[in-house]
This record gives structure tokens, sequence and C-alpha cells, in this order.
């Protein structure tokens, strides 16, 4: 075993280095403004409850595409992260290649809501927004992109309203809720739900976000700031890492009778493979989804395994089926540089061959 080799005058320059960065990121702490949650301007078309729904500004130079595209995020956190930063922005990117983007903002449920269920979510709001899109566009039909949550939610409403959908885009998206290699599937599966939605009522947000962070817990809690020091110093750099954490810990209730029906239906039983699923009065039954779909998912995503996104091949009605693969994480899919240059022209190029 070799010695370690440390020379005191290195030591000591390494100190004054780190002292000099700390010294500045105290400051660019201190001038730090507030966080803003989305950078690409947007209006409100539609509002009802706790939703917004919002459509982006293309630039003005771009020639939009005559089927507009609808993003619906997941409930869990909000969706500002599909466009975090000017340079790393999945609707600005999407914007840049021809689409005309609208997006979902389910806002924060608080005791009103607790009694909302996956119905009024999905064939009560969703639906509505659908509508609202369709009526101002003069369209029978629109492209739906689901991330996460919201993937599945967009699988159900594809299923029960394939009336209305033209092509339909999942990102990280689960599928079989019960891969060998999901750890928090493992985790949901010994849980009663009854009993915890009967006491809490809503689902607190910071109960989600520390069981999802506790998943790789040095990863996410604490490598990230013992670097932190080297992203201080930098101005930019320091604004998006801000960025990032308020997104992180921006985690809104769940209304309870959602999560209760989420959990037992997908989690437990596995509906989108073993069946069974039932929302409001209406089946679903992934063999109605005959529109053209294209599934991304990430390699090493940790939330949603690549095989519990794989597993939607072949149990559609679809007969136009596209996979994408990003060598990235759940997160990475929105915010890396590599993602960037990939997925939304990507994305852009799908859309535009089966959206004349």
């Amino acid at each position: 075993m070799q010695p370690f080799n440390i020379r005191p005058d290195q030591m000591a320059e390494e100190m004054l280095d780190y002292s000099r960065k700390l010294g500045k990121g105290v400051q660019n702490l201190l001038n730090a403004e507030k966080i803003d949650t989305g950078v690409t301007p947007k209006v409100e078309v539609y509002h009802e409850d706790k939703l917004s729904l919002y459509r982006y500004e293309a630039p003005g130079d771009v020639v939009q595409s005559s089927v507009p595209t609808l993003i619906v995020y997941a409930l869990v956190n909000r969706p500002y992260m599909t466009d975090l930063q000017e340079n790393r922005s999945t609707i600005r990117n999407l914007l840049a290649a021809g689409q005309d983007v609208y997006l979902v903002d389910w806002g924060y449920p608080d005791e009103a809501d607790r009694s909302l269920t996956m119905d009024d979510y999905i064939n009560g709001y969703l639906d509505r927004c659908v509508d609202v899109i369709r009526k101002r566009h003069k369209l029978d039909k629109i492209n739906l992109l689901g991330i996460c949550q919201g993937g599945a939610f967009s699988l159900c409403y594809a299923s029960m309203h394939p009336d209305k959908v033209k092509n339909l885009i999942t990102m990280v998206t689960p599928v079989d809720f019960k891969t060998p290699d999901n750890m928090l599937s493992a985790w949901v599966q010994d849980i009663d739900v009854d009993t915890m939605i009967d006491t809490l009522g809503n689902v607190p947000g910071e109960l989600l976000n520390w069981t999802f962070l506790s998943l790789k817990p040095f990863s996410l809690t604490g490598q990230k700031y013992l670097s932190m020091v080297d992203v201080l110093e930098d101005e930019n750099k320091l604004k998006n890492f801000l960025r990032m954490e308020k997104w992180i810990f921006d985690s809104p209730d769940q209304a309870g009778e959602t999560f209760r029906q989420f959990i037992k239906d997908f989690y437990q039983k596995n509906g989108f493979l073993n069946g069974g699923v039932k929302i409001g009065e209406r089946v679903v039954d992934l063999k109605n989804v005959t529109c053209p779909l294209l599934n991304i998912y990430a390699e090493q995503d940790h939330l949603v395994p690549p095989d519990a996104s794989r597993a939607l091949r072949g149990i559609t009605g679809s007969k136009d089926y596209t996979e994408l693969s990003f060598p990235g994480g759940h997160i990475g899919i929105y915010v890396s540089g590599k993602a960037q240059k990939e997925v939304p022209p990507a994305i852009g190029n799908w859309l535009d061959e089966r959206s004349k």
C-alpha cells in the first residue's frame, strides 16, 4: 500500500483556493435574484379550479405544425422541469422544431381536492383541456406527449378517448410497474394505501419527495452538495443549480383518492399488463390505443427502469410503434445538453411525418 504523498504547500494552496471559491459563492448567493419557474413565454388559455392550460409562444421565424401537442406532466412534481433554463428547455426545443406546444399545469391540490379521483383528472380536467385545444384549432384530434405518471394518464386517456388523439408520445412512462429492478415499486407493494389515505387525506408532497431522494441517497442528498463549491463561484451555474433545487423541493400534495387508485391499480395490481383498471364508467384497454405511438425511455432511469417502459411494445392496438432510447437518467432526459440536441428534434421529426 502506497503512503499518501501530501505536500504542505499543495494542501495550503488547495485550502486557499477552496476559501476563495466559497467566499465568491457566498457573495453570489447574497446577490442571487428570485429563481424563475420556466423560461419560455406562455399564455394561459384555460383555467379551472387549480388547473391552468398554457400555450407557449413560438419564435417568430418558425412555421408551426398544424396539429398542436399537449404536454401532460405528472401530478407528483411541477412541469417547469421541461422548461428549466434557456439553453436546456425541452419546450423551447420542441417549439424550435416547429411544434405548437400546450401544457397542463395541475397546480397545487389542497384539502378541498382530497376527493378528486383519476376520473376527475383524466375524463374531467384532461378531457376538457383537449376539447379546448380541439376547438381553438378546429380539429378532431390533437397530439399528446405524456411524461412519467402523465404518460400513464395519457395512455389511459388515449384508450378511453381514441377519437381525440392523433399521435401519442410517452416519455419515461411506467407500463410494467413490477419489473425486478424497480425499487420504488418494491417499496410500495406492502403499503396499506387505504389506511394511509383514510388517515392523511392528501399525501404530503414532502413525504413523496424524500421517498424519491432516498432511492439514491448519496448522489441526490450528499454528493451534489460536496461539489457545490465549484458551482457557487459561477453566477450562471449557480442560477441553474438553484433552479434545479427549487424544482426538486417544489412538490405538490397529492389528492388522496387519485393517489389511492393509482398505487393500487398500477403499482400493486400492475393494471396495464393485467387489466381490470376502471376509471369512472370506462375500462382502460390499451388495445384501444390505435394511434401512432412514440415511446421514449432513459437507459439509466432509476425511477422508471427501461424495461418498465419497453413493456409498452406489443400491448397496444397501434400498428405504428417506435421506441427511442436516451443514454441518461430520469431527469437528464430533460436537462442534459445531449438530450436537448437529440430528443426534441426527434419528437418533432416523428410528429411531422404523422401530422400532415
